[in-house]
């Protein structure tokens, strides 16, 4: 098995399992239907495609800067008639930056790493308006358990959150950690009882008719070291893969 590691990290990410109608909740962490949903876009497929062999990847989030809730109000208009729609109640995760991973066929997933490389369409964080400010595939595919891929993991807070933190953990504990704990969540297997369930497993995304299937997730933490991070990416604009439109002259 091979895995395949993300790092989600924006201004604000939202990451919906139960959101209705005009008030749309976000999770505390990526859902696994919105990060399939990422990868299915980055490899160009439709909404109506099938999603059998995505949904079939063991997938794990490990929640590297929890951010802060932030809440919206919005109001739209009809495209048709004008008329105002209802107000509606958005939720979103502000300054957040998760490190998630899928694993599976390795055939499987260095095609969808390839295609994080060069996106068919603009990759997204859970919602059209939460672009990533930092590219997303953090190394090739690992030869490795997912979970000891996240357990090994750099860990990817900003500098900031990081010297905050551990601040934080001195004063509670008396001397400087040598690491830092970091929640977990990962695919619970069939045979062992789940901590949490969600219904986020992706069984279509036609807008038609959405449909997703209950998922059972284990809940863990792990100790990650509390050293140097990722060295800074490079300049990152998520729309630069995307064709320009040449404008019409007649």
């Amino acid at each position: 098995m091979s895995v395949l590691l993300m790092r989600l990290a924006g201004p604000l990410q939202s990451w919906g399992s139960a959101a209705r109608f005009v008030r749309r909740t976000t999770e505390n962490a990526p859902t696994k239907s919105g990060v399939l949903g990422l990868l299915a876009a980055a490899q160009g497929r439709r909404r109506d495609a099938d999603l059998s062999d995505l949904a079939a990847l063991e997938f794990g989030v490990r929640i590297d800067q929890p951010g802060t809730r932030l809440r919206d109000f919005q109001t739209a208009h009809h495209s048709d008639t004008l008329k105002a729609m209802p107000l509606s109640e958005r939720f979103y995760l502000a300054d957040a930056v998760f490190v998630a991973g899928v694993s599976g066929e390795a055939a499987l997933v260095q095609r969808l790493y390839e295609a994080l490389l060069e996106p068919v369409f603009l990759p997204y964080l859970g919602r059209r308006s939460c672009p990533p400010s930092e590219p997303i595939t953090i190394g090739e595919p690992l030869d490795m358990g997912l979970e000891q891929a996240l357990r090994e993991a750099t860990w990817e807070a900003s500098e900031r959150y990081r010297q905050r933190h551990t601040a934080s953990l001195r004063r509670r504990g008396g001397t400087a950690p040598d690491a830092v704990p970091l929640d977990l969540l990962l695919d619970s297997p069939p045979e062992v009882r789940p901590d949490v369930t969600l219904r986020d497993l992706p069984v279509s995304f036609d807008p038609r008719h959405r449909r997703y299937g209950l998922r059972g997730i284990r809940t863990l933490q792990v100790s990650v070291p509390d050293g140097p991070g990722s060295p800074p990416p490079p300049p990152h604009e998520p729309t630069a893969l995307l064709t320009p439109v040449t404008p019409r002259t007649d």
